[in-house]
């Protein structure tokens, strides 16, 4: 007689088979299309980073400006971006006020099918 098949295992509800990283990567490349922002972005985000280290360590007008300054260069991205800044769209969201998650020149309109 045969054998009968291997049946394959259960599909495990693993979140970590589910790529986080790759899914939060996509959506914030989505929030960041315009090179300006994108760019900006890239030295903000560190400066923020790093004024929040400068802090921990008691330097608190480096830490302070340098903060200030990352945030605000995010801010100015945002802004060219046409977008709401991340922060302000999650608070946003979880008040239930209007927002703007994606630039609306960065949308893709919906296909019309036709007859």
């Amino acid at each position: 007689m045969t054998e009968p098949l291997a049946t394959a295992p259960a599909p495990v509800a693993d979140p970590l088979r589910r790529r986080p990283l790759r899914r939060v990567l996509r959506n914030w490349l989505q929030r960041h299309q315009h090179p300006f922002n994108f760019w900006i972005h890239l030295l903000g985000i560190p400066l923020a980073v790093a004024g929040v280290v400068l802090l921990c360590f008691q330097l608190w007008l480096w830490g302070s400006a340098a903060f200030v300054l990352g945030y605000l260069l995010q801010y100015l991205g945002h802004r060219v971006e046409g977008n709401d800044v991340g922060e302000w769209a999650a608070i946003k969201r979880l008040l239930g006020l209007p927002y703007v998650s994606i630039s609306p020149r960065w949308q893709v309109p919906p296909k019309i099918t036709g007859r």
